[in-house]
């Protein structure tokens, strides 16, 4: 084991919340990255993560002034992310940013024209495709497992946050709902195993025009009112030919449709929930009984989170560790900010859809799939 590198990455993290304790306590992991300071709406938080991990807390315009900051990792709340990144980006800083890149494409198309044209590196989250499950169902497409990929589902459902976050009303709002909130870890995937999106068609709907709050808080017990759909079926028609169901939906008690599963002229393929970077990953060729490739012994697949008492793969920073390399190589980053805006293009061409019941075309814009990242390279991100 060595120590960190000497030129790694000076990181700046504006949005202390709760996310930003993954990301803080994951930095370790990795080579190429070191985190700097932090920075939130509330000076208290960021002292208290600072003094959690021997960095200095500042002011935003402080964070984005600083020398020692090379990057800035965003990890407010979606309605800021536009703000931070265009912030950060004029303030000559790379950027990763937590997901969505931002609440509208076009937001999202000025943040990568903005980047390259400073000559800025921004990536986004998810950076779970990356995982051990990640890797190796895309490993498996590449080398023909299923055949030509033809169809698939995927399907992101449960009940919504109520009854566990103390004010989950602004997951309800424009902006929010299961499409914004949950579809960049699905849409991410597919777009990762697949290739770009061509087009769409869905329907929305909403289950419950109002919402109970039964978590503990100052909201227990009081209703609001839902501002946008919480069930979406969509129809996704990629580049390649392949059509793919996306359902999301907040309306749901309790289902047995496996997240992903993609079906090609050769076999078919199951993927675990998008939203960990390990699980196991299940492929059939033919039709005989499915071989299970479990995860926990990979590498970025092993069960570490939560810290106590793990039950999931989280390695989140494996992104921004990417990021780093790709300053050091030239590469493009994998969770880069023109896939992050291809699925914000995908998640409102669906909602527009949903509006309209027309189906609506995405542009075609440069090439989103990012390359598979091989086990030599994803095991020398390590520190």
């Amino acid at each position: 084991m060595h120590g960190k590198s000497v030129a790694a990455l000076g990181i700046g993290v504006v949005g202390c919340g709760n996310i930003s304790m993954t990301y803080l306590r994951n930095a370790a992991l990795f080579d190429g990255v070191e985190l700097r300071a932090c920075a939130d709406i509330s000076a208290d938080m960021a002292a208290r993560r600072a003094g959690e991990y021997g960095i200095r807390a500042m002011s935003v315009d402080a964070l984005l002034a600083d020398p020692e900051v090379d990057l800035v990792l965003n990890l407010t709340i979606p309605a800021a992310h536009f703000d931070v990144t265009l912030s950060a980006l004029s303030a000559g800083k790379h950027v990763f940013t937590e997901k969505p890149l931002a609440t509208s494409a076009a937001d999202g198309r000025r943040l990568v024209a903005e980047a390259e044209k400073r000559g800025l590196l921004i990536g986004s989250a998810p950076d779970t495709f990356l995982g051990a499950a990640g890797r190796r169902a895309r490993r498996l497409i590449d080398e023909g497992a299923i055949g030509r990929p033809v169809t698939g589902t995927a399907f992101m459902m449960g009940r919504g946050m109520e009854h566990w976050h103390p004010n989950p009303q602004f997951y309800y709002q424009p902006g929010g709902g299961p499409v914004f909130d949950m579809g960049p870890y699905y849409l991410t995937m597919l777009v990762n195993l697949l290739g770009p999106v061509a087009g769409v068609m869905a329907m929305a709907t909403s289950g419950q025009e109002e919402r109970l709050i039964t978590a503990d808080g100052p909201f227990r017990n009081t209703t609001f009112k839902v501002g946008t759909p919480t069930t979406v079926q969509s129809l996704l028609e990629f580049r390649s030919g392949a059509t793919v169901t996306f359902g999301a939906s907040w309306d749901v008690f309790r289902h047995s449709s496996h997240p992903i599963e993609l079906h090609g002229t050769e076999g078919s393929l199951r993927l675990p929930d998008p939203d960990t970077f390990g699980g196991t990953v299940s492929l059939s060729e033919r039709g005989a009984e499915w071989k299970d490739f479990h995860s926990e012994e990979e590498l970025y697949g092993a069960r570490n989170w939560p810290f106590a008492a793990p039950d999931r793969a989280n390695y989140r920073m494996l992104g921004v560790a990417d990021l780093a390399r790709a300053l050091t190589t030239g590469a493009a980053p994998r969770a880069s900010g023109r896939l992050a805006l291809h699925v914000l293009e995908i998640m409102e061409a669906i909602l527009v859809s949903g509006e309209s019941r027309e189906a609506v075309a995405i542009v075609e814009g440069p090439t989103v799939q990012p390359p598979l990242l091989g086990e030599e390279e994803a095991g020398s991100l390590l520190a």
